[in-house]
């Protein structure tokens, strides 16, 4: 038996992990690689491997470096089923549907640039055709409940505490008269998550695939981040009539954010300026979000008492429609506009930036990781010009960065999730999903902490099982 990693190696985007044994291939997850230019655009259509091959895809959870290809994988020839949560598939449909339409809508941008200046025009990944085409696959498994997915094959979800529906994979295999038991964390939660459930206990494990993202960083305090936001809400709305921009992914981030100023607002401490949720998928995964309360921690729940809609208020508002979005564009007085990608990669937040970057008065707030290369990145980064379709911008907007809106579990908090399986029993640990300078770093934690025979996954290598 054997793994290949096939993306999130020695980085933290394009999740793609092959397990094959002497009868079946199972992938672990099918993302989109983010943030690399040019570079994603080659990895995403190559996929480096066969997909007719595949006879099970195992998926963690719906974010799109995590399921972004799996329109692709399907029109490619993959013909087995999609195991994943109740939730997850739910947030499929929608999450895949608007990167095919984002795509479509980008492509089309770019190309009118493209053929004005003689080059050939691009194809993108998929269309809505094909992400209608791949849903039929997903067949769907509650947390928590053993399943045989294959002959010899079964599969527990345990809540991995990062988005609705977001799972650890435990898969048991039996082959040649052994048992090998294989836990794909996928992406760690938090300890004290604002909406959802903590990670929960899964089972021992032989081989242990986990996600590395920030094994070198501990967040800021939860008590102190919802102050934070409030005083990058004044000084920019306030103080400086500006406009707050918020690049954050549609699931989970975007409700996180919504939910902090919901509370701010029903403690009467919100100014009186208008918000706006500006994405099609962020009010669709809302509406998701609210149709799933029994997936809400203790916390939430006791809120919905008084709140009955953690996630609108008088002053927010939530925009599918274009023309309402270019709207935007002339509003003069202050406001929020929350908007995708989080990595400020993709759709209209990178319109919204683009337009409000060189206004001294603007606060672009980063709320979450950005991929190296990304455009959430470079202005982490503090670059003074940037490359927004194909032209360049002066930064001229101040920018903010608040870790703990992250959906990443810190070192601590991933260690404690771990800590539910004993670490002399892990026969090999895979480190995935992380950069390249964080993952030494999560190594020498997890040796610390008693894990032995560790491996910082390289992108294309195959190792033994």
């Amino acid at each position: 038996m054997n793994i290949t990693f096939h993306g999130a190696a020695e980085t933290v985007t394009g999740s793609k992990h092959l397990i094959q044994t002497d009868r079946f291939k199972i992938l672990l997850d099918c993302g989109m690689f983010q943030g690399h230019g040019a570079e994603s655009d080659e990895l995403n259509r190559h996929l480096g491997f066969d997909p007719r091959s595949i006879d099970a895809l195992l998926l963690s959870h719906a974010h799109i470096d995590h399921a972004g290809l799996i329109p692709a994988l399907v029109a490619q020839g993959f013909r087995g089923p999609i195991f994943c949560t109740p939730a997850t598939k739910d947030l499929c449909k929608i999450m895949l549907e608007d990167s095919a339409h984002i795509q479509e809508s980008d492509i089309r941008y770019l190309n009118k640039r493209r053929v004005a200046r003689g080059e050939k025009p691009l194809k993108p990944l998929y269309t809505t055709d094909d992400v209608f085409n791949c849903l039929k696959y997903f067949k769907v498994i509650a947390y928590d409940k053993k399943t045989e997915i294959l002959d010899g094959v079964s599969v527990i979800f345990t809540d991995a505490g990062h988005i609705l529906g977001s799972a650890m994979v435990n898969v048991e295999i039996q082959e040649n008269n052994q048992i090998k038991k294989i836990t794909f964390t996928g992406d760690i939660g938090r300890q004290n998550p604002r909406i959802i459930r903590k990670p929960q206990p899964f089972p021992q494990c032989d081989i242990l695939i986990t996600e590395s993202t920030y094994g070198d960083k501990l967040h800021d305090e939860e008590t102190h981040s919802i102050d934070e936001l409030l005083r990058i809400v004044i000084e920019t709305c306030v103080m400086k009539k500006g406009k707050l921009i918020i690049p954050a992914f549609s699931v989970g981030r975007t409700q996180e954010v919504v939910y902090a100023l919901d509370r701010l607002q029903s403690e009467g401490r919100l100014p009186d300026i208008p918000v706006f949720v500006d994405s099609p998928l962020s009010t669709s995964a809302t509406e998701i979000m609210r149709s799933h309360p029994e997936c809400f921690n203790e916390d939430v729940q006791e809120y919905l008492k008084s709140d009955p809609d953690p996630f609108g208020f008088h002053k927010l508002q939530y925009i599918r429609d274009v023309s309402k979005s270019k709207e935007l564009n002339h509003l003069k007085t202050p406001a929020i506009i929350i908007s995708a990608s989080g990595m400020a990669e993709a759709g209209r937040i990178k319109h919204h930036i683009a337009n409000n970057i060189g206004k001294p008065s603007t606060t672009i707030l980063i709320v979450g990781h950005c991929e190296e290369g990304s455009l959430g990145y470079r202005l982490t980064r503090g670059d003074e010009r940037v490359k927004i379709f194909g032209e360049l911008y002066d930064r001229r907007a101040h920018i903010e960065v608040m870790g703990s809106f992250s959906a990443h579990g810190d070192y601590q908090e991933m260690i404690q999730a771990l800590s539910c399986i004993n670490p002399q029993l892990v026969q090999h640990t895979f480190l995935v999903h992380g950069d390249k300078e964080v993952l030494p770093v999560w190594k020498s934690r997890l040796k610390g902490e008693g894990f032995n025979n560790i491996t910082i996954a390289e992108k294309g290598k195959t190792y033994s099982i």
